[in-house]
C-alpha cells in the first residue's frame, strides 16, 4: 500500500470537509440561475427531503455552466418538481409567510408518511429478534446468507442523492432512524447464526466514520470462523475520496482494510457511482488505486434514474470507466418504490432496454453486471427480457436473491406492461394466478410455468 498520494492531484485534494445544507441552498440555486420562485419551491422540497452536499461536490464534480440540467447537479440538489405540486405550494406558502420551525416540521411528516418511508419490509420483515420477542437494534436480516448493520456513527453522508431510499435516515424524525452502536450484540448474533457469511455494513455511509470507529466495529467480526466476508456499502468514493488519500486518517483507513484481506475475509467495497463524471477527478482514480492496493475488490452499483443516468451510452461509459480501473461492475438497480419515485422512475421495458443496448456494447470482463434489478419486498428480482409465449407478450424475470431461497433462480414470467415501474406494478402472465411468492389460492397452481411445456 503506498501512504503517499499524487502531489500531481488538483487543489481540492488536501481541503477540510465542508458541507453545505439547506441553509446554503439558495445562494447555490442562484448559482445554478434559479429565479427566486423557483428557488423557493427548491427550498419547499428540502424540507421534506434531506440535502446536504459538500465542497469537493460543488467545486470538482458539477458543471455550473450546464446547471441546472447538469447531471451531478441534478444528483445532490432538490427538484422543484420531484413532489406533488400542491405539497410544494403548501410548504412554500408556509416558508413565505415565515411559519415556524414546529409548523414546518408538521406539515412536512404530512408529506413523509405518503412516501413509503421504509419500503421493502426494512422495519418489520427484515429486523431479527432474540428468541422471537427482542427486536435485535440496527441489524437486518432479510437473506440467511447477509446480514446488514447500520452503525450509529455512519447514518449520514458525505453527500445525499436526491433519490435515495433511505432518505428516512436523514430528515431528523427518531421514529424513522434505524441504527446501533452495539457491536457486541451484532457480533453475539453473527456467532449464533453460522448461515451468515456475510457482513454489510450500511447507512448512510459507513465511510463517513472516522478508522478508530470503524475498526471498533469491524475488527470483532475478524474472529468468527464462518464468516467469509465484509461488505462496506459507500458513496464516499464519488463524494469525498479524499477520505482514501489525503484525510488525516486515510493511511490507518487503508491499513484496517488490509488486516481484513490478511484475515482471510474478502473486503467487498460496494462502491456507489450513478455516472461517468464522478470518475473523472484524479483523485477518485488515486483512491480507487490505494484502495485495491490493500486487497479490497470494489463493486460498482447504482440504480438507473431518470434526468440522470437514462441512456445506454451513460452506462455503457461507467462500466468500462471502472472495468479500466480495477473495478467489478455489480448491479444496475430499479428506483425503489419509496420517495419521489415517481419523479425519478423508469418503466421496467425501458429500463431493460437500456440496460441491454449497455450491456451488448461491453467486453465480458465488464458483463459481471447484473440487472435491471428491483430490491423489492419478496427479493432482488431481476428482469431478464421481453418475449412472446404462447402468443402472449410478457416479461421474463427470475430472484437473484429471495427471502425463500427455493425461489432463487427460478424464471417466472409477468404480463407486459409498458408503464410498469416495479414489481408490485405487474400480474402474472400464461394463465398463472399469483406469483411464486404470494400464497397459493386453493386449487390453483403453483404460479411458476414450467419452460419445458411452452
Amino acid at each position: 500500500m503506498s501512504v503517499t498520494p499524487d502531489a500531481a492531484l488538483s487543489p481540492s485534494a488536501g481541503r477540510r470537509f465542508r458541507a453545505y445544507t439547506t441553509k446554503h441552498l439558495d445562494e447555490l440555486t442562484a448559482r445554478a440561475g434559479l429565479a427566486a420562485d423557483e428557488r423557493l419551491a427548491v427550498q419547499a422540497v428540502a424540507q421534506v427531503l434531506p440535502f446536504r452536499v459538500n465542497s469537493y461536490v460543488v467545486d470538482e464534480l458539477i458543471d455550473w455552466d450546464a446547471a441546472p440540467d447538469d447531471p451531478i447537479y441534478r444528483l445532490v440538489f432538490p427538484q422543484a418538481d420531484m413532489l406533488p405540486s400542491g405539497d410544494v405550494a403548501r410548504i412554500a406558502d408556509l416558508l413565505r409567510s415565515g411559519a415556524s420551525r414546529k409548523e414546518l416540521n408538521e406539515a412536512a411528516n404530512h408529506i413523509r408518511a405518503t412516501l413509503n418511508p421504509h419500503p421493502a419490509g426494512q422495519m418489520d420483515l427484515n429486523v431479527p429478534k432474540i428468541g422471537n420477542e427482542e427486536p435485535v437494534p440496527g441489524v437486518q436480516h432479510k437473506y440467511k446468507e447477509t446480514v446488514l448493520f447500520f452503525p450509529k456513527q455512519g447514518q449520514t453522508c458525505h453527500a445525499y442523492c436526491t433519490y435515495c431510499f433511505r432518505w428516512a435516515q436523514f430528515v431528523g424524525d427518531a421514529d424513522l432512524k434505524f441504527a446501533s452502536s452495539d457491536i457486541d450484540q451484532l457480533v453475539e448474533y453473527v456467532r449464533s447464526h453460522p448461515e451468515v457469511t456475510s457482513v454489510l455494513f450500511t447507512g448512510g455511509d459507513p465511510m463517513i466514520m472516522g478508522e478508530g470507529v470503524i475498526s471498533r466495529y469491524i475488527e470483532p467480526l475478524l474472529e468468527i470462523e464462518h464468516l467469509e466476508a465484509i461488505r462496506i456499502g459507500t458513496k464516499a468514493l464519488a463524494y469525498w475520496p479524499q477520505r482514501f488519500v489525503t484525510d488525516p486518517d486515510a493511511d490507518d483507513t487503508l491499513r484496517l482494510f488490509e488486516k481484513v484481506v490478511a484475515s482471510g475475509k474478502n473486503l467487498a467495497f460496494m462502491a456507489h457511482f450513478s455516472h461517468p463524471n464522478e470518475m473523472k477527478p484524479e483523485l477518485v482514480q488515486e483512491a480507487v488505486r490505494r484502495i485495491r492496493s490493500t486487497g479490497a475488490v470494489i463493486r460498482t452499483q447504482a440504480p438507473l434514474i431518470r434526468t440522470i443516468n437514462d441512456d445506454p451510452a451513460v452506462w455503457e461509459s461507467m462500466w468500462r470507466t471502472h472495468l479500466r480501473h480495477g473495478m467489478v461492475p455489480y448491479y444496475m438497480f430499479v428506483e425503489r418504490d419509496t420517495g419521489p419515485q415517481d419523479y425519478f422512475a423508469v418503466p421496467l421495458a425501458e429500463a431493460y432496454e437500456i440496460f441491454r443496448d449497455a450491456y451488448q456494447k461491453v467486453s465480458g470482463l465488464a458483463r459481471t453486471v447484473r440487472g435491471p434489478s428491483m430490491s423489492a419486498t419478496p427479493g432482488k428480482v431481476c428482469v431478464d427480457g421481453v418475449t412472446e409465449v404462447a402468443g402472449e407478450k410478457v416479461f421474463v424475470l427470475h430472484f437473484i436473491q429471495a427471502r425463500d431461497p427455493e425461489l432463487v433462480g427460478r424464471p417466472f414470467f409477468a404480463k407486459y406492461d409498458e408503464k410498469a415501474a416495479w414489481l408490485f406494478d405487474l400480474k402474472p402472465a400464461l394463465g398463472a394466478t399469483h406469483f411464486p411468492w404470494e400464497n397459493a389460492p386453493v386449487g390453483s397452481a403453483d404460479g411458476l410455468v414450467d419452460p419445458t411445456r411452452l
